[in-house]
């Protein structure tokens, strides 16, 4: 049965870019940087409520940008984590970046200061892609940070986006082979989407330019499986590829549902089936901490049951799946029990699969998952 557990993961928000991109829909906020010392003050006095050496297996600090802050005012974020969380011996410690922020100096300090994964918005070795997607890094650049990086960090990984407007299946494969090139450990893959309230889902709706066909996006995907799996990188999760022993541990314990923090503006904490979620609005965030009021915009408590079928939900975007016999003894239901006619629905349809321990998704249920789990709910 579900038992109360202590967070060993902690999630470090930081809302701050030189440029929003057109598709981003993050909570950040883009040349502000006079905002970056009140940020600082609040994220102190938002740590100061967690107490003292509280052990982490993992550490994740997502923008944003993290690397767009200097050196300095990373070693004051770094300080107010530190004087509450220590790194456990076995410890996962993950920033992502910016390609252009790396500098010889600040991977330096990353590296000093104990991070030992970095995960890089690349996005694409292609210039007219960059330049649609407004990243502000060439291809060129990539190759040269990346190589820089490793000698000092060598768990990095790469963010990938396809399907993207002018993207054909062989430049798509020219960016992946240049991924592996980089004898990159773990790679990410996004197929680009266009959320409400972007730029680019106005410039969508007014004809400016339109996503590539269905059937083009997931012969991009299935061919992200094939290539590679056949490069030595698993297939974890997805949109996740790794070498074994280079899964990414923090974005495990969400999709595994165990507990962990969230600090900073728009950040998620999951604590005994209950979610809370700190204001979107960087702005009204800093405000209300200043103030000394709770930063926190929704909240929710999740019973037993609800917190069975989120299991579900997560548990099948891993490639592996759900073992049926450790979710009765983790949760107390029998997956059947809840989701036996969904089960049998996508089994039919061939988006799911049963092995004599799990229930997982197949090569064609990963290219529709969204619509799958919506049934489990």
């Amino acid at each position: 049965m579900f038992n109360q557990e202590l967070p060993s993961s902690a999630y470090i928000h930081v809302p701050f870019c030189q440029h929003r991109c057109g598709y981003c829909d993050f909570t950040l906020v883009a040349q502000k940087d006079h905002l970056i010392d009140d940020y600082l003050a609040a994220m102190e006095q938002q740590l100061s409520g967690v107490g003292e050496d509280v052990e982490l297996k993992t550490l994740f600090l997502g923008g944003g940008t993290p690397t767009h802050l200097s050196i300095n005012q990373l070693q004051r974020l770094f300080n107010a984590i530190f004087s509450h969380f220590q790194l456990a011996t076995d410890y996962e410690f993950s920033i992502e970046a910016n390609p252009l922020n790396l500098t010889e100096e600040k991977i330096d300090f990353l590296k000093q200061a104990g991070v030992n994964r970095v995960s890089l918005g690349v996005q694409s070795f292609d210039s007219n892609i960059l330049t649609f997607l407004e990243r502000d890094h060439q291809p060129q650049q990539v190759f040269e940070i990346v190589q820089r990086l490793q000698s000092r960090i060598e768990n990095t990984s790469l963010d990938l986006i396809f399907a993207v407007p002018g993207q054909n299946l062989e430049n798509w494969k020219t960016t992946l082979n240049h991924a592996i090139q980089l004898n990159i450990p773990h790679v990410s893959t996004y197929g680009l989407t266009i959320e409400k309230g972007t730029s680019f889902w106005s410039r969508q709706k007014a004809g400016i330019f339109d996503l590539p066909e269905e059937e083009l996006a997931g012969e991009m995907y299935e061919f992200s499986l094939k290539f590679l799996s056949s490069a030595g990188l698993k297939h974890y999760e997805i949109s996740n590829f790794a070498r074994p022993g280079y899964e990414c541990r923090h974005n495990e314990v969400y999709w595994t549902g165990y507990p962990y923090f969230g600090f900073g503006p728009g950040a998620a904490s999951y604590l005994n089936g209950k979610r809370e979620q700190n204001h979107r609005s960087v702005i009204t965030w800093l405000r209300r901490i200043a103030a000394g009021e709770s930063p926190i915009s929704d909240q929710e408590e999740l019973s037993p049951e609800d917190r069975a079928r989120e299991a579900i939900i997560f548990g099948l975007r891993r490639r592996i799946g759900i073992n049926v016999e450790k979710f009765a003894e983790r949760y107390g239901y029998d997956l059947y029990d809840l989701s036996q006619s969904a089960i049998k629905k996508h089994v039919e349809a061939g988006f799911l699969e049963e092995t004599k321990t799990h229930v997982r998704l197949t090569q064609a249920g990963c290219l529709l998952a969204d619509t799958v789990v919506i049934d489990f709910l």
